[in-house]
């Protein structure tokens, strides 16, 4: 569904990937795992037509895409929930949803995708009306990700959808992006720093050093690999 080739992405003199190239097959979750700074975030953000590759191609369903505005992106089915959650903070969670369907004129559809999140993050209905700001961690962690779902996207980009949040929501926040890669075979490509995880609930993991790709392969092998157990999973 994806497929990345020879990316590079420079910002200023520094490179922050350094011509990787990887795939994402439709209907999978595929992980990208690595340290602060490995190039995980600009990988996604590159993708998503937020900077611009010096050199490299990104192709969508075997298309190019290099160069394509976010908005356009959105609209073939390309979504991305961003590093640090970015809710519109003096919406309510209602219009942060609505925002989500910017590009949809589809009312019968939306009214359905905004049931469907609720079905999924029931925490969210109950503060319809909140003004997102006043969210904890969490549930603005799963207003972005709602907020996300709103265009229905076929490929979903989640960039550490655990950071900042209470352990005991975590798990239950991995078992909803499960549960939307299975019911509604969502893509997903998923950044996150708890690499257990990640790895835990992917088919696919490519590993990121300084804006180079380490190693790729089927989670479980990865997990297995002694490399990977002692710098990114605790040993």
């Amino acid at each position: 569904m994806l497929e990345i080739q020879q990316l590079t992405v420079c910002y200023g003199v520094i490179s922050a990937l350094q011509g990787i190239s990887l795939r994402v097959e439709q209907g999978s979750i595929v992980t990208l795992i690595g340290g602060n700074g490995a190039g995980k975030t600009t990988t996604l953000r590159a993708i998503s037509g937020m900077v611009k590759p010096k050199a490299g191609q990104i192709l969508f369903e075997g298309k190019p895409v290099n160069g394509l505005p976010p908005h356009k992106l959105v609209g073939l089915g390309l979504a991305h929930c961003p590093e640090g959650r970015m809710v519109f903070a003096n919406l309510t969670v209602h219009e942060n949803l609505m925002m989500g369907a910017f590009l949809r004129h589809d009312k019968a559809g939306i009214a359905e995708d905004i049931d469907y999140v609720f079905n999924i993050f029931p925490r969210l209905k109950e503060r319809d009306q909140q003004v997102a700001g006043t969210l904890s961690g969490g549930e603005q962690q799963m207003l972005a990700i709602g907020r996300a779902l709103m265009s229905r996207p076929r490929f979903l980009m989640l960039d550490e959808p655990s950071l900042g949040i209470a352990p005991m929501l975590v798990k239950s926040i991995f078992e909803k992006i499960v549960e939307i890669n299975r019911e509604r075979g969502v893509t997903i490509l998923l950044v996150e720093q708890n690499a257990n995880l990640a790895l835990e609930v992917a088919s696919f993991g490519y590993v990121l050093e300084t804006g180079r790709i380490l190693l790729a392969d089927e989670s479980a092998k990865l997990r297995a690999d002694p490399k990977v157990r002692d710098a990114y999973l605790g040993g």
